[in-house]
């Protein structure tokens, strides 16, 4: 009895579910014939309007054209009356002339007849008839004015709806990710002259190939684009990949979305691990701020968040590399006594990497670098073999010094409010530029014997960090025509 209870609530459930399957489909097709209501009522009209404009531009055509004709036949039949008048004219006193003539023929006297004959000479030599010109003025032809319509019915006759454009294709040969910029390219499968713009979309991703059902990042929309490629600029890679999609619009419609297209973002994206830092340093997110009142006054509860280790690091979470995993400081305490510290929560392990950060040049003194994961507690950055920064004093007058195992040069060069940090660690190479001219300041040359974390440090003063960030060209470039030179700070190394 119980099995049969137990099989007839599954048919009950199974029916149920079928039963509301049904139930939004009807509301799905009765939403679809509303649509399709709407949808006739809006393209009807778009024709009416469209046929109405066309009717418009022949009617203002036809209007033009017949007052070209009529100015026409004014100017002609101006000209045509005006010499059918003097003509007339003309025609009577030649007549007049005749008739004296012949009266003058048929005198006898001798003394009148002399006299007659010499007036008529004199008359006929000034006569208008023979200054007149016989041939008209104007034609009575207006051939030139006739018109074929031919061409432009038969393009009338092809008026037919706009096709709805074809799904273009993204050429990823030749799309580019640089200088965390990214240029889109793509085509159509043949030319179409009725595309009015295309709308690219695009959203981050940490999932290689097409975009899954559920993406924790939304589309972002590029519209009215006209050309078929597009350059995103301004964008910070915090994941590993950007998925792109793009479609043809004409005046009417849109087409389908291209297959969509991964690329990949490869950047070094990492955190402040808020456990590491000292006391009187309060961390929020990649921003800094000294507070001299040894962090009393932050939030509790920020506190509780923070973790001693950054094995759970956002930053972790977020990118994964095969050759980077994140830092680990277990069981140590954070940064004490004049050592105003605070770490990556990511390592480095293999790779180049870039990252800048921006601090104020008012600060009594502020160095950024990298550590050794053997960094002490109490060590200042520079000052033991385990750390290379450079390091800004601001007391009694402003320098800027490179800094590592206790030794310091000091840097002949502006000091800027913003600095780029790159680091290959194959080559055991760490250089800082200027990132707003990326003018290089220093280069440490050396061998990593085990991984390094970025690392900062503060007094009396603030910074703030961006990552995900790719090494910049120019500074690729430059260090490619370095790499076979020795390096100058190798008395520091």
């Amino acid at each position: 009895m119980d099995d049969q209870k137990e099989s007839l609530r599954k048919i009950i459930t199974t029916l149920a579910l079928k039963n509301e399957e049904i139930q939004n489909f009807v509301c799905c097709l009765k939403q679809n014939l509303e649509n399709l209501e709407t949808n006739s009522n809006r393209v009807q009209e778009d024709l009416e309007s469209e046929f109405s404009s066309l009717h418009a531009v022949l009617d203002e055509l036809k209007e033009g054209m017949v007052t070209r004709i009529k100015q026409e036949r004014a100017s002609r039949t101006y000209e045509l009356q005006s010499q059918l008048s003097a003509c007339t004219k003309a025609l009577e006193s030649s007549e007049e002339l005749l008739e004296l003539a012949n009266q003058t023929l048929c005198s006898s006297e001798n003394d009148s007849f002399t006299r007659a004959a010499k007036d008529i000479k004199d008359s006929v030599t000034m006569a208008p008839a023979f200054r007149l010109s016989l041939k008209a003025k104007a034609s009575d032809s207006m051939n030139h004015m006739m018109v074929d319509f031919t061409q432009e019915r038969n393009m009338l006759q092809a008026i037919t709806f706009l096709p709805v454009p074809a799904t273009p294709e993204i050429n990823v040969a030749e799309c580019q990710v640089f200088d965390n910029t990214v240029t889109v390219v793509w085509t159509l499968p043949e030319p179409d002259t009725k595309i009015d713009h295309y709308i690219l979309e695009y959203r981050r991703t940490n999932h290689e190939g097409p975009p899954r059902a559920r993406e924790d990042y939304p589309w972002m929309v590029m519209e009215g684009i006209k050309e078929t490629e597009y350059t995103l600029t301004g964008l910070r890679f915090d994941t590993r990949y950007m998925t792109f999609r793009v479609k043809a619009c004409n005046k009417a419609v849109a087409g389908e979305f291209s297959e969509p297209v991964t690329l990949e973002t490869h950047a070094f994206v990492f955190k402040l691990d808020a456990g590491s830092a000292h006391q009187n340093l309060k961390v929020e997110d990649l921003s800094v701020e000294w507070d001299s009142s040894g962090g009393k006054v932050q939030d509790i509860r920020k506190e509780k968040n923070r973790t001693s280790s950054p094995m759970h690091s956002p930053a972790r979470t977020a990118m994964m590399s095969p050759k980077r995993a994140p830092s680990a400081r277990v069981g140590r305490d954070r940064f004490t006594a004049e050592s105003y510290t605070v770490l990556g929560d990511t390592m480095i392990d293999a790779g180049q990497h870039y990252w800048e950060v921006r601090f104020d040049k008012e600060s009594k003194a502020f160095a950024v670098g990298i550590a050794l994961r053997s960094l002490g507690r109490f060590d200042q950055l520079g000052k033991s073999n385990a750390s290379w920064c450079i390091h800004l004093n601001n007391w009694l007058q402003q320098s800027l010094t490179a800094k590592h195992n206790n030794k310091a040069r000091t840097l002949d060069c502006p000091i800027p409010d913003r600095i780029g940090i790159y680091c290959n660690y194959e080559e055991g190479t760490l250089s800082f530029y200027n990132s707003r001219t990326k003018a290089l300041l220093h280069t440490f040359r050396t061998k990593f014997q085990q991984p390094v974390i970025p690392a900062f440090m503060v007094w009396n003063g603030s910074f703030s960090v961006q990552t995900g960030l790719q090494v910049p060209s120019i500074v690729l470039s430059g260090q490619k025509r370095n790499s076979n030179t020795s390096s100058s700070n190798a008395s520091l190394t």
